[in-house]
């Protein structure tokens, strides 16, 4: 495990961890009186500078949620593709114990890819939930190679955030199950609403901001 360092004039800080799979990174957004680590990981085709990841980012340390971003090795590395899923559970793994150091419940969670990582990994890693934002239920214009199993199988209590126009699943494609599901209208698997939708890009994220707290609150 690397050291900790500071990003000057703010209260983050970030972590760099040794994994099976490489280097990984955690930027850790801190929060008083924490009762939770909200940990999440970004998709195949981007960081942790994703809008939804960011807006949580900015709303739940208030909430007393601890916000930890997590870089995989591959993004740390500079690398333009995303590995294997199997290599993304090694490096999801080997950053559990830098995530549990705080000494509270872990909701392990992500977007696309990460959110397929954090429920076929949540059961094993004794997760407190997971956080499925943006799951890629299936390729999009492939809906018989379904990935609902991994959704299904995750074994604790799960919420999905879903654009109501994303091509990897729409909200009415998801199975029925333990989960709950949020919709966020006219959102792509980006989060990103058109400029003529009914609704505002800030008004998109304040609901999936607004969605994902009162479920973390219930949790605790």
């Amino acid at each position: 495990m690397g050291a900790v360092s500071r990003t000057p004039g703010t209260a983050k800080k970030t972590e760099d961890v040794t994994t099976d799979a490489g280097e990984a990174r955690i930027t850790w957004i801190p929060a008083k009186d924490a009762r939770l680590v909200l940990a999440v990981g970004h998709g195949a085709g981007g960081g942790v500078e994703a809008r939804d990841l960011q807006a949580l980012a900015a709303v739940l340390p208030a909430r007393r949620v601890i916000v930890a971003l997590v870089e995989q090795p591959w993004r740390v590395a500079g690398k333009k593709l995303a590995p294997a899923p199997r290599t993304l559970d090694t490096g999801w793994r080997g950053l559990w114990p830098a995530l549990t150091a705080p000494g509270l419940p872990v909701v392990a969670g992500g977007r696309s890819a990460g959110a397929r990582v954090a429920c076929r990994t949540a059961e094993e890693l004794g997760a407190r939930a997971v956080l499925a934002l943006s799951f890629p239920l299936h390729p999009p214009g492939k809906p018989e190679k379904s990935r609902a199993d991994e959704l299904l199988g995750a074994g604790v209590p799960t919420l999905v955030v879903q654009g109501g126009r994303d091509p990897f699943g729409r909200p009415d494609e998801f199975p029925s199950g333990g989960h709950g599901l949020v919709e966020v209208p006219y959102a792509d698997h980006g989060f990103a609403v058109p400029k003529k939708a009914p609704l505002t890009q800030d008004q998109a994220m304040d609901l999936l901001t607004g969605a994902v707290a009162g479920w973390l609150d219930g949790l605790s």
